[in-house]
């Protein structure tokens, strides 16, 4: 895509474009608040040219890492932006750009989809049905297909789990600390506990070892009841399998996740944020996990939105080793307008209104929290020895 297809990457705020030649209301001319550039709006919260637009979400997107081969302290302008981009980053973010409302591509390219649909409906005549009215009779059946697969591979009692009693369970949650409801570092929380329980505590990370590795069985399985994944080669299989695999895994932690107390109840267990921190996960990747699953919690997506959701991010085209990009992208796009045509009939005004605009960028924050995830595990030693 071009880098003009991003200019609104956040619904309502990321990107506000200038009108009148580039001026504001008074007629002065705006310039980039990084480079002095003449400036196109506001993207992603700062008056900026279309220049450090790109450079800053290029740079999000890719996470790469700029070093300044001088003193960190580069003079930043339209005829030296491109010497220093370590300074030309830092820049970015100290006039206020946020990394936090760049959408992803796949985010980027569903809105255009919808946004070319929109523009059809308008352009046809008067007295042609409304294509968004109803869901057609392939919607139907796709949201058959999928809620069947998810219906016959998602374990929502976690049956196999019933008699497996975690040790020292009842110990960890009578012993919490008198502020409980924060979220603490493992450190900290480990202070709260007597000494004698501390060496049993560390039995969290094989539990939720387990429990993921009955999660990930439960989505290949999933995948691979849904005709148009099974058809694909099982190269593009495998590949987008280990790419979003973990995001689809949050997404059906969410349908067990109770919004009030924030906690996950699978089956006769009950698992909190807390848990997850006493089995080494750190505070930069629990805290935006938890918001996470309230603010997609708070949403009260139907069934069968879960589940077009979890397959809207199965069929991810922009997944690396990919063969048949193009049947994928196509799929995909046929999710997310049955998505949006779901959510249109549903969903009645005004929540439905907003609603398909949350979870795209909900999903943006999933992929983040994937990213994290996986960082995370790379460095808990119980959870490297988890069947490959």
């Amino acid at each position: 895509f071009s880098e003009s297809d991003s200019c609104s990457d956040s619904p309502g705020s990321s990107s506000t474009a200038l009108s009148h030649g580039d001026t504001d209301s008074n007629g002065e001319e705006k310039t980039c608040a990084v480079c002095g550039d003449r400036a196109t709006g506001y993207h992603f919260h700062a008056m900026t040219c279309e220049g450090c637009k790109g450079f800053f979400r290029r740079s999000v997107i890719k996470r790469i890492e700029f070093t300044c081969p001088f003193t960190s302290s580069c003079t930043i302008t339209k005829a030296k932006r491109r010497q220093c981009q370590a300074c030309r980053y830092q820049k970015c973010l100290a006039v206020g750009m946020r990394k936090d409302m760049i959408m992803s591509d796949e985010a980027l390219r569903l809105r255009r989809t919808l946004r070319h649909r929109k523009q059809k409906e308008e352009q046809s005549p008067r007295g042609e049905p409304d294509q968004g009215a109803g869901l057609t009779a392939e919607q139907e059946q796709l949201i058959e297909i999928l809620s069947e697969a998810h219906q016959k591979n998602f374990d929502s009692s976690f049956s196999q789990f019933t008699h497996y009693q975690p040790p020292v369970r009842l110990d960890i949650h009578s012993v919490r600390p008198q502020n409980g409801a924060c979220l603490l570092s493992p450190e900290d929380y480990l202070e709260s506990y007597p000494e004698e329980v501390l060496p049993d505590v560390f039995s969290m990370v094989p539990i939720l070892a387990e429990m993921s590795t009955f999660m990930i069985q439960q989505v290949i399985q999933f995948a691979k009841a849904i005709p148009a994944f099974r058809i694909l080669p099982i190269e593009d299989q495998i590949s987008l399998l280990k790419g979003t695999t973990l995001e689809i895994c949050q997404i059906q932690f969410n349908t067990i996740f109770n919004e009030e107390t924030k906690v996950w109840e699978c089956g006769q267990h009950c698992y909190t944020i807390q848990d997850a921190a006493l089995a080494g996960f750190r505070q930069i990747y629990l805290e935006p996990l938890l918001k996470f699953h309230v603010s997609l919690r708070k949403l009260k997506l139907h069934e069968a939105e879960y589940v077009l959701l979890q397959a809207l991010v199965l069929f991810s085209p922009d997944q690396v080793d990919v063969v048949q990009r193009e049947d994928i992208d196509q799929t995909q796009e046929k999710i997310a307008l049955t998505l949006k045509s779901y959510i249109d009939q549903r969903h009645p005004l005004p929540e439905g209104r907003s609603l398909y605009a949350k979870l795209l960028l909900l999903l943006t924050e999933l992929r983040t929290l994937k990213v994290e995830n996986t960082r995370q595990i790379l460095h808990i030693q119980d959870f490297r020895s988890m069947t490959p």
